[in-house]
């Protein structure tokens, strides 16, 4: 089924290069294009998408208060995933607590922000591993403690090593294996084993699909 996004940017030429992106995109859509607060929260109640791609610096108010306009009385099931290079600790907390399921820096891989949607879609929460520290630091129930405990990643999978666990956070990030590698100072050869690894203990068939199961289950 395809998702349905509406797409709320104020800049012209970031909504054609994201709309070129999702055009490539045969899971995904782009139904509609706001430019400000009142024109996505008109169009977000008129189209009804799955997904809205928030911006937060907007015209007129803020992508924060057009999240929360949109998601009030929302029966429709719409999930709002920030889109944003805006990345203090009262944005992040303020998406949070108006409703927003995720929370994307725009320096984002774009193939892993295709893997982000479409997590959220399912009804995950997903927050840019750089903001990560300002919801722990305030943390008030906004977010389920899973999403966030390490301790928790150690008991649910506690088969995987230490090294496979800064392994599988990379790949989250959407590095590729040579990048790895340097990150990390091992050989090439050795992160793709890793990698393997961490495919074969997690139950899944690639490593798309580890990072999917890593970021619904919260285990980074």
């Amino acid at each position: 089924m395809t998702i349905k996004i509406l797409l709320v940017e104020d800049q012209k030429l970031m909504r054609i290069g994201l709309k070129s992106l999702f055009d490539e995109q045969p899971e995904m859509e782009i139904i509609a294009e706001a430019e400000n607060g009142k024109e996505a929260v008109e169009k977000a109640r008129l189209t009804k998408p799955d997904i809205v791609l928030m911006d937060i610096g907007l015209p007129d108010f803020s992508g924060i208060e057009a999240t929360k306009k949109i998601l009030e009385g929302n029966s429709f099931d719409t999930k709002v995933v920030i889109l944003t290079s805006h990345c203090t600790e009262e944005e992040v907390y303020d998406s949070m607590t108006a409703g927003a399921n995720g929370y994307i820096l725009k320096d984002i891989n774009t193939e892993f922000l295709m893997v982000i949607i479409k997590t959220i879609r399912k009804g995950a929460m997903w927050l840019d591993p750089k903001v990560v520290p300002f919801i722990k630091d305030r943390h008030s129930g906004i977010i389920p403690a899973r999403q966030l405990s390490r301790a928790n990643f150690r008991q649910t999978h506690s088969n995987l090593t230490r090294r496979e666990y800064e392994v599988l956070k990379l790949v989250v990030d959407g590095q590729t294996n040579s990048e790895i590698a340097k990150t990390l100072t091992i050989s090439e050869h050795t992160a793709k084993a890793h990698v393997c690894n961490i495919i074969q203990k997690l139950v899944v068939d690639d490593r798309t699909q580890a990072a999917v199961k890593a970021l619904k289950e919260g285990l980074v």
